[in-house]
């Protein structure tokens, strides 16, 4: 006798820049702050990490600089303490960030019997919190390195690029799922092979390189524009956020500015 179930599937989702409107990581720099784990020149240096993230697109250049920022700078930081942080700040940083449409997609998915996974390069004490949170199935995340209890500033596993692709296959493998009956969705160009190794891509708010990969591979293309907080006129916490980003990029005009004069009597 023939098994004529469904095969069992699953919906693969990128979290930074596709369900969420910015870096996950970068999103806990004030409370990391306030806890005593960022001096305040970190705090400015992890600020304008995520300026140059959100206007310049989550491309290779980009993820390096952040992973190679982030895993130095967490280097002897407490994971309980992480955690602790994390668990106490998460709704009022995180959920006026998501977007609306990525948590109707989400209903979808689990309303048509897939499971969800989130698959991020940001650590797993950052990405598990938040994947509870969005009711979320499973994790792909960051493994970063722990010796009593301390982060090392070592990478033990990086969510990146080709990496995430086989830790798809592996999960897929794992539970039973039929990748070609599966989906992903991506913001990034690095995510390519998490797209490709689904029946099912979706590039969301695509930067050019996918774009151009979606033309090329005939992945849907999908634009979220609204977070939560627009939604719903909570402007409490994305205010601290955004206040971030507002003085970065006013320090990045500042310097542009004053060069543009300094060049100007050189001449």
């Amino acid at each position: 006798m023939t098994d004529e179930r469904e095969p069992r599937t699953a919906a693969f989702f990128d979290l930074d820049k596709t369900i969420i409107a910015t870096s996950s990581s970068m999103a806990f720099s004030k409370p990391f702050f306030d806890g005593g784990l960022l001096t305040r020149t970190n705090a400015i240096r992890t600020a304008y990490a995520q300026f140059l993230f959100q206007v310049g697109g989550a491309d290779e250049r980009q993820t390096n600089r952040l992973r190679d920022a982030l895993s130095e700078l967490i280097k002897g930081w407490e994971v309980s303490k992480v955690e602790a942080i994390v668990a106490e700040t998460i709704h009022d940083l995180i959920d006026p960030v998501v977007y609306d449409e990525a948590l109707e997609l989400i209903q979808h998915h689990h309303a048509a019997g897939r499971d969800v996974v989130i698959v991020s390069a940001s650590a797993d004490e950052v990405v598990e919190p938040i994947a509870g949170m969005l009711g979320a199935d499973a994790v792909i995340a960051s493994k970063m390195g722990v010796k009593k209890g301390k982060y090392t500033g070592e990478i033990a596993f990086y969510a990146y690029g080709p990496a995430k692709a086989e830790a798809i296959a592996a999960l897929a493998n794992e539970r039973g799922y039929d990748l070609s009956e599966c989906y992903a969705y991506s913001d990034s160009i690095t995510d390519a092979p998490m797209l490709a190794v689904v029946g099912h891509g979706f590039a969301v708010n695509p930067d050019r390189a996918l774009k151009r990969a979606a033309a090329e591979h005939g992945w849907g293309k999908l634009r979220f524009r609204t977070p939560v907080a627009l939604r719903a006129r909570r402007s409490g916490s994305a205010a601290v956020v955004g206040g971030i980003l507002i003085s970065v990029a006013v320090i990045v005009v500042a310097i542009a500015l004053n060069a543009r004069r300094l060049r100007g009597r050189g001449r």
